[in-house]
C-alpha cells in the first residue's frame, strides 16, 4: 500500500527496464491507471472472482481491463495472513482472470511453523494444486513462491532452499515461478543464478527506483 498517482507517476518517469528481463509493475488500485499510460505492463495486487454484484470495495478483473491492467496478483501472503485469503478464493480469483483472458501471478508458500515441521512439500502441493485445477494451461500463469517466513522479515531462503521449492513446485505445474521473499539487489544475482528461479516478486526494495533497478539488471544477466 504505497505511491498513490503522484508518487506512482514519479516512479515510472524515472524508471527504465533494462533489456532482457520482462519488467511488471504492480500499484495499488488508485494507481493503475496512471502506471497503464506510461506504457509498463500493470498487474494488479488482487482481483475479486465476480464480474460484478452487491461486494462493496471489491475490483472485478473486467474493471482492471478496463483501465489498462493487463493482469493482478491473486493469493499474496499478506492476502492471506490478514484478510482470511484461502486456497478456494485464490483459486477462484485466477479463475476470474483466466475468463477475462488477464495474467495471473499466484502466490504459494509455507509459514515458518510448516517448514519446521517438515510440511513444505505438502503445504506447496495443495496451494498449487488447487491454482492449477483453476487455471493449469493458461499461458499466462505465472506462480510466485514467497516463503511466508522471509516476507518482510529481512530473512531470505538461500538460494539451494529456494531453488528446491521451485523445482518442487514446477513439478506440480508447468509454469515460470518467481522467488518472493526479502529480495535486495544485494541477493538477487545469487538467487537469479539458481536453475528454476524465473525471477522475482518484489516487495519493499521495489519502492526506490535504483533498487528495482539493479534487481532487474540482475535478473536480466542470467537471462540474456
Amino acid at each position: 500500500m504505497f505511491k498513490g498517482p503522484r508518487e506512482a507517476a514519479a516512479f515510472c518517469a524515472a524508471f527504465e527496464p533494462p533489456a532482457g528481463v520482462d519488467v511488471v509493475l504492480c500499484p495499488p488500485y488508485v494507481s493503475l491507471e496512471t502506471v497503464a499510460a506510461t506504457g509498463a505492463r500493470t498487474y494488479a495486487q488482487n482481483v475479486h472472482w465476480v464480474r460484478e454484484g452487491a461486494f462493496t470495495g471489491e475490483v472485478s478483473a473486467p474493471m482492471l481491463a478496463e483501465v489498462g491492467a493487463t493482469g493482478a496478483i491473486v493469493g499474496h501472503s499478506e492476502r492471506r495472513q490478514y484478510f482470511g485469503e484461502t486456497d478456494e478464493t485464490v483459486a477462484r480469483r485466477a479463475h476470474a482472470l483466466l475468463e477475462a483472458r488477464l495474467g495471473i501471478i499466484a502466490c504459494v508458500g509455507e509459514s515458518a511453523e510448516e517448514r519446521e515441521a517438515g510440511q513444505t512439500e505438502f503445504v506447496l502441493r495443495i496451494q498449487v494444486e488447487a491454482i492449477g485445477d483453476a487455471v493449469g494451461g493458461w499461458d499466462d500463469l505465472v506462480i510466485a513462491y514467497e516463503p511466508v517466513w522471509a516476507i518482510g522479515t529481512g530473512v531470505t531462503a538461500t538460494p539451494d532452499q529456494a531453488q528446491e521449492a521451485h523445482a518442487y513446485v514446477k513439478s506440480i505445474v508447468d509454469a515460470p515461478v518467481l522467488y518472493g521473499g526479502s529480495v535486495k539487489p544485494d541477493n538477487a544475482a545469487e538467487l537469479a543464478a539458481q536453475t528454476d528461479i524465473d525471477g522475482f516478486l518484489v516487495g519493499g526494495a521495489s519502492l526506490e527506483v535504483d533498487s528495482f533497478t539493479a534487481i532487474c539488471q540482475a535478473a536480466a544477466a542470467f537471462r540474456s
